[in-house]
Formats: structure tokens, sequence, C-alpha cells
């Protein structure tokens, strides 16, 4: 394969695909299932080199009703979105007569090749593009390097709107910035508003939070309010969910003169209807999930750099999330003889991010406890707004589609969970969400399972974007890791990460438990983890 992700005849992948097919030949092998093995693996070996990803049997959406379809494989991009399909068949059908089957029930001829392990037919954007014969090396290198190359509009347009989105969020927010501040000087109805959040914020999230820090989490949420309500396809979330409200007081104060909020977002329209028709097509909830996890890491770069750096805006890939939380419920069953949804469970997701965590924890919880758990057992903190408004979505959604009803899901506290550590804290934000934290304080929590930031500073030292400090959990690294250690250079405990592992510890205190976080390498092996070690 050349830089550029070509195939050529000769290349070993195409000999190994060849290589498999004479063997199954050389056995007499000719049914389906066995035959369409050698194609299957041809693309998800070659895939890679183009960022994409094969996956066989996975639902899609129908082209002609809201129905789902099931071809035998669809290749992925990493923004989850499916770049093309392969249908395959036995060469005893009629393949021409299959694909006629095919089109009658919606399958998509955006980018699919249909083959028989003799022949395929390759069509894209609908159109047929011509034959190939799968025994010749040079058609089947062709076949695959159309296949690899094709970009169709909406993606095209997906990109495009993507990349000028995050191209053009700093100019884009600075003028809503604008728009904020004007509403600071003259606008009382926002100015009492605002006063009144910003109290509110600063209780719940930092004592030293910023008016600029509020501006701000106003800015994410007018750019980004639509595609979380479109994607999710859930426009009454601002009604239902506790902090989206007290946020929405504040957004109605500031379009409550002149301007209207499409007066704000007008500028953008072109870069949501791309994201939203795209986001459209995704299958169900999971692939929306991560869809929308790639947007937000792509809003924040582009957005403030300075937030993306202080927080560790990337969220964990969710096969690190599959094995951490298939680790816990198989350690909970080894050596506590309990599994997730046993009444003397208590989960807490630190950091939770877009809620991956507990989403994959749902599936798991066996259904009789699920409604239980969900109710009483499982809690997540989150501390910045976007991420802590999928968490919900994500979550609540799950727990719709395992049920059959909608609660709201009352785990998800917005707060700093180190904050939580200091001390008791009153009036957080909303009654409901004070509530929630009261019920997490006292809560006898003995699995902690996340992927906490894991930054020790920031981008620029010259920036005034350091860290916030922590009295309590800053006092305890230094009495005990930072006293057991033998380094000469310490710095590297200040990491918030290494502070969520003295927080976990701690709030475990004499209970058996699990902490499963993502773990640095450098806390195995580095002199200046010794003590932590």
């Amino acid at each position: 394969m050349t830089a550029r992700g070509l195939l050529t005849s000769k290349h070993p992948l195409i000999r190994e695909f060849y290589a498999a097919r004479k063997s199954l030949s050389r056995q007499h092998v000719t049914h389906e299932l066995a035959l369409r093995t050698p194609f299957a693996d041809l693309l998800g070996k070659s895939a890679p080199a183009h960022g994409w990803t094969f996956v066989a049997e996975v639902a899609e959406r129908s082209t002609s009703s809201d129905r789902l379809v099931r071809p035998d494989g669809a290749l992925r991009d990493s923004n989850a979105i499916t770049r093309g399909w392969r249908e395959s068949k036995d060469p005893k059908d009629s393949l021409k007569r299959e694909i006629a089957k095919k089109r009658d029930r919606g399958y998509r001829l955006d980018n699919t090749i249909f083959e028989d392990s003799q022949h395929a037919i390759l069509f894209q954007n609908r159109d047929r593009i011509r034959d190939f014969s799968i025994d010749n090396p040079e058609e089947l290198a062709d076949l695959l390097n159309r296949f690899y190359a094709h970009r169709p509009p909406l993606i095209r347009e997906f990109e495009a709107a993507v990349e000028a989105f995050q191209e053009r969020l700093p100019d884009l927010s600075r003028a809503v910035n604008e728009r904020i501040g004007h509403a600071h000087a003259s606008n009382s109805k926002f100015q009492l508003a605002f006063a009144r959040f910003h109290d509110l914020c600063r209780v719940s999230l930092n004592p030293n939070l910023s008016a600029q820090a509020v501006d701000e989490m106003l800015v994410q949420h007018l750019l980004t309010d639509r595609i979380v309500r479109t994607v999710f396809d859930n426009p009454d979330f601002v009604r239902q969910n506790v902090i989206a409200r007290e946020v929405e007081f504040v957004i109605d104060a500031l379009v409550s003169g002149n301007a209207s909020r499409s007066d704000f977002l007008k500028d953008m329209n072109s870069f949501y209807d791309a994201i939203e028709s795209t986001g459209r097509t995704l299958p169900d909830f999971t692939e929306k999930q991560r869809f929308i996890n790639t947007v937000y890491e792509r809003f924040f770069q582009g957005w403030c750099v300075k937030t993306a750096d202080t927080h560790g805006i990337v969220y964990t890939p969710q096969p690190i999330v599959d094995f951490m939380c298939a680790s816990v419920a198989e350690i909970l069953q080894q050596d506590f003889g309990v599994t997730l949804g046993d009444p003397s469970v208590q989960i807490l997701d630190p950091a939770t991010g877009t809620g991956n965590f507990i989403v994959n924890l749902l599936d798991r919880i066996p259904r009789a406890q699920l409604r239980d758990a969900y109710r009483h057992r499982l809690f997540a903190n989150e501390v910045m707004l976007l991420p802590y408004y999928i968490a919900a979505l994500n979550i609540e959604h799950r727990f719709l589609e395992l049920t059959g009803s909608y609660e709201p899901y009352p785990g998800l506290c917005f707060t700093d969970t180190l904050d939580i550590a200091e001390k008791p804290q009153m009036g957080l934000f909303a009654e409901q969400n004070t509530e929630r934290v009261t019920t997490q304080r006292k809560a006898p929590i003995n699995v902690i399972i996340g992927n906490p930031p894991y930054n020790v500073g920031q981008l620029n030292e010259n920036d005034n974007n350091k860290n916030r400090k922590y009295d309590v959990i800053d006092k305890r690294v230094r009495d005990t890791y930072s006293k057991d250690s033998a380094a000469q250079n310490r710095n590297s405990l200040a990491d918030v990460y290494v502070k969520f592992f003295r927080w976990a510890a701690d709030r475990l205190g004499k209970r058996d438990g699990i902490v499963c976080y993502v773990s640095n390498n450098s806390f195995v092996d580095q002199l200046a983890f010794d003590g932590m070690r």
C-alpha cells in the first residue's frame, strides 16, 4: 500500500485474499458464510490505512423508511460515520436479483460493494459504477481503491462544516461575547439573572469562578444547544434537565431585548445544517453518542484551547470503556461475590465527561436490578457544561431503551468532585442538584470508575490558566504521596490525575472496593511517583 493508501494487484493483502480463497476451494467449501470471510478480512485489514474500521452485521438506517436494515458489513470513519457498505452473496444466487431486493428494502447505495466471491458490482451515489472480476487482481485492487476514495456530497459537506466550525469558532464566540458584554452594560433583566447564576456557579463549581468564565458557559450553551436538541431528537431536554433550565433563564434574559436567539446564531446556520444532516443518518443512539463526542472534541479544541487543556477534553475510546467496565464486573463477581446490580454495590464516575462509563454499566446490570440501581446506586459528576448535557442525554436515553420508560437520571451532579471533598456545600445550583450532591456524599461508594482529567499544568505557562488548587486534596497528596517519595522534583504530583487517585482512595476509606482508572505509564515506573505507588 502506498503512502496514499492505494492498493496494487501485488499488494500482500491482495495475495493473502487469494491464498485464503484458494484454501477454501481445496476444501470444497461453497456456502456463503465461509466464502464471504476472505473478502471481509481484506476489507478489515485494508480499511485502517484510510482511517476506517470494518464492522460486520451492523444496523443501518433505511433510505426509504425509518426502519433499520442490517448489511453484511459497514465501514466507519473516526467520526462514527459510515462511509461504505458491503453485501456478500452466494455464487449460486443471482447478484443482480439480490441487488434489486436490497434496493427495494432501502439498503444504502451511496458507496456499496455487492460481491459473490467471484464478481463484484460497485454502487456510488446510487449509481451503478461498474462490474469487477474478483478473479482479476488488477480489477480487485481498482474496486477497493475506488471504494476507499469515494466521498459522497454529505460527507464532503460535513467535513467542510466541522473544519470551518472549528476554525471560525473563536471569531463566532467573540461576536457572541460582545453581545453578552452589551447586555451586561444595558440589559437590567440580564444583569439580575446573570448575578444569580454567577452566585450559584461559585457555590457549586468554584468559589473563585470569574464572571468571564460564566460568560463562556453561556457561549457554550448558545453555540451548541441546537446540535444537542436536533441530533439527539430531544427538543424537551432544556425543560427536563435541572441545569439546562437554570442556564435557559439567563439566556432568555439575554435575548429579551431587541435580539433574538436566531440573531445570535445566524452566522452558523450552514455549519449546523451540515452537522445535523449527517447526525440524522446515524442509525441508533450509540452512534449518535460517538458522533457527538467527536464534534465536541473539535468544538472545545477550536473554541477554547485553554479550556480543553485545563480539563483534558479527550473522550475515552469505547473499547477502553468496554474493557474497564467488564473488568469491574468480573472483579466484583470473583472477589466480592456480587454483580453490578447488587444492592451493596455503589458506583461513582467522578469525571463522567459524556457519560460513556455509566451507559456501559447500565447495559451490564441485570434487568431485574436496573431500575433500582439507576435510581439509588449509580452516581456521576461533571464540571463542564456541555459534557454534562451530553451525559444526561446519553444516560437517560439508554435507560429509556432498556426499560421502555423515561426517568431523569438522579445520580448525575453538575459539580466538581474534588471540591465536594473540601467541605459540605449548600445551595448547589438548583435545589435538585443540591439534593443529588447531598445524596452522593452520604452514599457508601465502593466502586470508582472513570477517566479523570490528566494534565499537569497547561500548554503555555505564561497563560493565566493554572489548574485550580484544592486545599484538602493538595494537603493529602503532600502528606502521603509527596512525603513518601525519594524524588527531588515532585512537580508531577500536582497532576489533577494524581489528585483523583488520592481522592478515590480517601473516598473508599476503610471499605473494601475498586478503583478503576485509565493510568499513565509514568505512575508505574517513574521515580516521581514512588510515594504514590
